[in-house]
């Protein structure tokens, strides 16, 4: 018995020494898939990066649209350039096709939420050159790429001065005058404090160039010469007819803006105020030469006052954005956005010799001469907008702006010298006409209205049409001695223009 034993406790002894063995060998249980989870700490549409307490979400847009009889894509009407001349070098319609992609991070710290958000978009547009067949453009934009954490923004983000609806109170044109508009973004360091009951203020350095340097004009050895329409130089007549009123000289950026916000969020809707400091520096009198010296730095400011009505008894979801500002040597604080800072449009003429009549104007920060101080630029302008909900599908908004560029006694006269107003006068003369009138101050007016139809959620079909009209102080006629872009030598009476422009546009959010 006790030798059966012994075998039968070995034999077990071994089994299990062989089934261990056996068991080394096996893989080991892999581990539970990591799935994707919901966040709803931050609204819908966030969830976690597996394995992190990180919560994302990825949206945009596609967005597929025409402009009708413009220069550019979204509606931006026919102002300068080809599409100002009107001549057969311009298109008639853009097209453009969209892809928006943003990333949108948060993290929960004992510091409170950090914030990541980066918003791009793909662009492909043809019908922007003014010849057939040369420009079908894509291109990559970074709107916004910062990072918030603890009250701070570092990074490309929409300026604190900015209206909450930026330059788009109806969801509108991007060429909406009247007001600030950096809805791509602009770097800034910045900082919020929050005070409860929907109060807050905000300070801010943000960087000038390339978005709030619209020109700083010299005035002097650019402009016309001579009492005869024969003495006048073509460079400058180029210069005219383009609206610049000089070289512009600024210099590079040496302080950033300066930027302060205080806004009230409540039911009924929002209040916000905002002003700004800005740096205005020249480069030199000639600035191809630094022996020639250069004119003191000065600054120039701007505020701006937003308000959102809601709730109003016209229907429900229905509200009234509008802003007004104004600026002293900052001029695109107030004409903001992607258009540009000079304007030339042609039109038909009645006076008897004259080619053709013609709007020029130019907005900056200031002028100076060679010798003078910077005379600063003063800008105003209003922009608002009626959004109107006829039904669950669609909806409608009136919107329209006013924008006024005003230069001082002594800027008038730097740019009527270099402009040569003796020049004008020589030309109404030779039309058998009063002397002309220079007076570098305009104008100009928009009003529009845009429909949409949203079948299904996120997805949107728009029409839209603006009225532009420019509103110029000169008077007269004036003698072109050489040719600019297609338009030929010759008498051109000085006179407001008028233009329209559509857009059509269908747009998927996700």
């Amino acid at each position: 018995m006790k030798m059966v034993k012994s075998l039968v406790l070995g034999s077990a002894a071994a089994l299990v020494a062989m089934s261990g063995a056996q068991a080394a060998d096996l893989p080991l249980k892999a581990k539970a898939v990591e799935y994707v989870k919901v966040c709803s700490l931050y609204g819908a549409g966030f969830y976690y990066i597996p394995g992190t307490d990180t919560c994302i979400k990825i949206g945009g847009y596609l967005r597929a649209d025409v402009s009708i009889n413009t220069s550019g894509a979204y509606d931006r009407p026919n102002w300068d350039g080809n599409a100002g001349q009107g001549n057969r070098l311009k298109n008639d319609y853009v097209f453009r096709s969209r892809q928006d992609l943003n990333i949108d991070t948060r993290t929960a710290t004992e510091y409170g939420v950090v914030r990541t958000y980066f918003d791009a978009v793909f662009n492909w547009t043809t019908g922007t050159g003014q010849v057939a067949g040369t420009d079908p453009v894509g291109g990559l934009g970074v709107y916004y790429a910062f990072v918030q954490f603890a009250g701070f923004t570092f990074g490309k983000a929409v300026s604190q001065f900015d209206a909450p609806w930026s330059g788009y109170p109806g969801n509108n044109t991007s060429y909406l005058l009247g007001g600030y508009d950096d809805v791509t973004g602009i770097n800034q360091i910045a900082y919020t404090a929050q005070f409860g009951n929907g109060i807050s203020a905000a300070i801010s350095l943000e960087d000038p160039y390339g978005y709030l340097q619209p020109g700083l004009y010299n005035t002097s050895g650019t402009g016309f010469t001579g009492a005869t329409p024969a003495a006048i130089g073509g460079a400058a007549a180029v210069a005219l007819v383009q609206g610049v009123p000089g070289t512009n000289s600024y210099a590079g950026t040496q302080i950033p803006d300066i930027v302060g916000q205080l806004r009230v969020d409540q039911a009924w809707g929002l209040f916000q105020l905002s002003a700004a400091a800005h740096q205005v520096r020249a480069s030199y009198y000639n600035p191809a030469n630094e022996t020639t010296g250069h004119p003191s730095d000065t600054w120039g400011y701007a505020v701006q006052v937003a308000l959102s009505l809601k709730n109003i008894p016209t229907g429900p979801g229905d509200s009234i954005n509008v802003s007004a500002g104004y600026s002293n040597g900052a001029a695109r604080y107030v004409l903001g956005g992607v258009s540009g800072n000079s304007f030339a449009a042609y039109g038909n003429s009645g006076i008897p010799g004259a080619y053709q009549s013609l709007f020029f104007g130019s907005s900056s920060d200031g002028v100076f001469a060679n010798g003078t101080s910077i005379e600063k630029t003063s800008l105003w302008g209003v922009r608002g907008a009626f959004n109107h909900n006829w039904s669950p599908y669609w909806s409608s908004s009136l919107f329209g702006a006013y924008t006024s560029i005003d230069y001082n006694g002594t800027a008038s006269n730097l740019i009527c010298t270099g402009l040569g107003a003796s020049a004008l006068g020589a030309a109404s003369a030779l039309a058998g006409l009063a002397p002309a009138v220079c007076n570098p101050d305009f104008n100009i007016a928009q009003v529009g209205v845009v429909t949409r139809w949203t079948p299904v959620k996120n997805l949107t079909l728009s029409g839209e049409v603006m009225y532009t009209y420019l509103d110029q102080k000169n008077s007269g006629v004036v003698a072109v001695p050489a040719a600019v872009g297609t338009k030929p030598i010759g008498i051109y009476e000085l006179k407001d223009q008028d233009t329209w422009s559509g857009n059509i546009r269908i747009q998927r959010n996700f």
